[in-house]
Formats: structure tokens, C-alpha cells, sequence
């Protein structure tokens, strides 16, 4: 039987797939802010971390590059939960 809690809508839970080229492999700032490559925005965690990992690979080679996902749900509202 499902839960009461299944009949309602789930949250938008959107993720940020950027990158591009560091600094220092240990930092996130990066070279030229103008040239961060804007991957895409994903409506979940799996699709953003799919889309993240096929990037990363593809610059497995490079140090300076660097991939990042960024929960926006989380900057567009502070007390959303879930990943």
C-alpha cells in the first residue's frame, strides 16, 4: 500500500554540471571564469552525476580540468532537502 506521502508532488530538486580549467588542482577557482563550460541543468542528482562523470572522463588526462555539480535547489532555496 503506498504511503500518504507518495500522492504528493516531489520537489524540484535541480543540479548545475559545470567545469573547466583550475588554477591548482586542489582549488575549484578557476583560470577564466568567462570560459567555464556550462554542461547543463539536470532535474536530479543521478541524471547530473551521469552527465558529470561522462565530462571528467573525457578530461581524465588533464589535472587542471575539473568538473563540479552544483545543487541549485540548494541556493535557490536554503531549506530544500534531498541531494
Amino acid at each position: 500500500m503506498p504511503s500518504p506521502d507518495s500522492a504528493l508532488p516531489s520537489k524540484q530538486l535541480l543540479h548545475l554540471v559545470m567545469g573547466g580549467r583550475v588554477k591548482d588542482p586542489r582549488s575549484l577557482e578557476f583560470q577564466d571564469p568567462h570560459s567555464v563550460h556550462v554542461v547543463g541543468v539536470y532535474p536530479s542528482y543521478a541524471e547530473a552525476e551521469d552527465a558529470w562523470r561522462a565530462q571528467a572522463q573525457r578530461t581524465v588526462d588533464d589535472a587542471e580540468m575539473k568538473y563540479v555539480i552544483v545543487h541549485l535547489h540548494k541556493l535557490l532555496d536554503p531549506g530544500a532537502a534531498g541531494k
